[in-house]
């Protein structure tokens, strides 16, 4: 297995696990971007604040845990991507209201970008609003 690779598979866990910034920085570089096509994620700009992002969707979905279905390296292009499932069911605090006790099935894509051996790019490509839906967010 290729170093990115290991690297990758680090990151990912850390973040999908709502380990936060402090657990997924040592897999970065310190200033990493970010961004999807998601009007949920319309404000974050750095790997950082994602990573925040996702602790607090974890405390939302407490229960919540990822169901990764494809792992792949482009040592070409210095990418890595993942393939997952986020599962799971709003029963903590969400800013949104009560708890919805409604269940997220979540298709999600992550294409990370390294330099030299670090994470310094991601896109997330993921449907927030199928999510929003499911959550009864929206």
């Amino acid at each position: 297995m290729s170093n990115i690779t290991q690297t990758a598979e680090l990151f990912f866990d850390a973040c999908e696990t709502g380990k936060g910034w402090d657990a997924c920085k040592a897999y970065c570089h310190p200033n990493a971007t970010f961004s999807a096509q998601a009007g949920a994620l319309s404000d974050i700009g750095d790997v950082e604040s994602y990573t925040a992002w996702m602790q607090w969707l974890l405390t939302a979905v407490p229960d919540g845990h990822y169901e990764l279905k494809s792992f792949s390296t482009d040592e070409k292009r210095n990418c890595v991507t993942a393939f997952g499932v986020l599962h799971g069911t709003q029963t903590g605090p969400s800013g949104a209201g009560e708890p919805t006790g409604n269940v997220i099935a979540a298709d999600y894509v992550y294409a990370m970008q390294f330099e030299g051996g670090l994470i310094s790019h991601v896109t997330k490509i993921w449907n927030d609003s199928i999510s929003l839906q499911q959550l009864g967010w929206a």
